[in-house]
């Protein structure tokens, strides 16, 4: 999310996001100055939602090296069953006020489905005018990455090396017993953003439920400050095999220091993502779960799909 510079101040003009990067990645010299401030507070988090119970910090029975890699590798499986699905997602920017009224919004619908070759592309269904500008906000190349790719955060076996994973307990969300682990990035490369948070992991499915963090890097160079609130998502089972995203809040003050053409200013933004519409797409492709092919788009017949309670809309 970056301030909105107006055409006649003299300042530096607002260009794409450049993402940071730290000592032995392959980022630029400016990208360091990025990621180096990541450990300045860019933002003030909200609360987590009711829902999560008592954390049992108890060794668990399988060692937790071995709970990463069997998360990894089901991960993998859910990453490559939900690219044959298409659904739709709704993704709404707001700026608040003190009384939480909407000064700005941004709001798109798009339907992420397949082209006539069976390539994966998104359709915009609905994208009104954006008001965030009214707000002196605008969205940035980073923000709308994140709602495509960061907020919907899978971890895969090709992606668990660039990772700190860190067991910290196991916790109820809700009904559902999960295991805890904190997830940071080892380095932070030149064009790509990292999950810096906390995952809650179904200790039957080894699957993620739950999300909770910010994407980082945060880019708090002065003229070129790009910040983002810290986000929730939450899975559902959508096919009785896998949990798929359906929701995701985010929110915070971002704190904006300030620079040529603009003040230092706390800024209220709140994210609402919805995914729905899940449907396998019809192709002669076979989706997994393990060595068994899932064949059945919906839940078993007698079971309700489990989901830990999203907060209220």
């Amino acid at each position: 999310m970056k301030v909105r510079l107006y055409p006649w101040i003299a300042a530096v003009a607002v260009t794409a996001c450049a993402f940071g990067g730290v000592p032995g990645s392959t980022s630029s010299p400016l990208g360091l100055v990025a990621a180096a401030a990541q450990d300045k507070d860019s933002f003030t988090a909200m609360p987590l939602d009711s829902g999560f119970g008592r954390m049992d910090l108890s060794d668990p029975a399988i060692p937790p090296e071995q709970i990463i890699q069997r998360l990894a590798a089901k991960e993998s499986e859910f990453q490559d069953a939900l690219n044959h699905y298409t659904y739709r997602r709704s993704a709404r920017v707001q700026v608040l006020d003190d009384d939480n009224k909407t000064l700005g919004e941004y709001y798109e619908v798009d339907d992420v489905i397949f082209d006539t070759d069976g390539r994966r592309t998104e359709h915009v269904v609905f994208a009104p005018a954006s008001t965030l500008e009214q707000a002196g906000i605008m969205m940035s190349p980073s923000d709308l990455h994140d709602i495509q790719h960061g907020y919907p955060f899978v971890l895969t076996k090709e992606d668990l090396p660039q990772y700190d994973v860190k067991y910290v307990g196991r916790q109820k969300v809700d009904e559902i017993v999960c295991y805890v682990f904190d997830v940071s990035p080892k380095t932070i490369e030149k064009n790509k953003r990292y999950l810096d948070g906390r995952i809650w992991v179904d200790a039957t499915d080894l699957q993620i439920v739950v999300t909770n963090g910010r994407m980082v890097p945060d880019d708090t160079r002065k003229n070129h400050e790009d910040l983002h609130p810290p986000f929730m998502t939450w899975r559902q089972q959508i096919d009785g095999h896998y949990w798929f995203p359906i929701y995701t809040k985010g929110e915070g003050y971002l704190h904006f220091s300030g620079g040529y053409g603009y003040m230092a200013q706390d800024v209220h933004i709140r994210d609402t993502i919805k995914y729905s519409d899940y449907k396998r797409f019809g192709s002669t492709s076979k989706v997994f779960y393990g060595d068994q092919e899932v064949t059945n788009p919906g839940p078993p017949q007698n079971q309700q799909p489990q989901t830990p309670a999203p907060p209220p809309k």
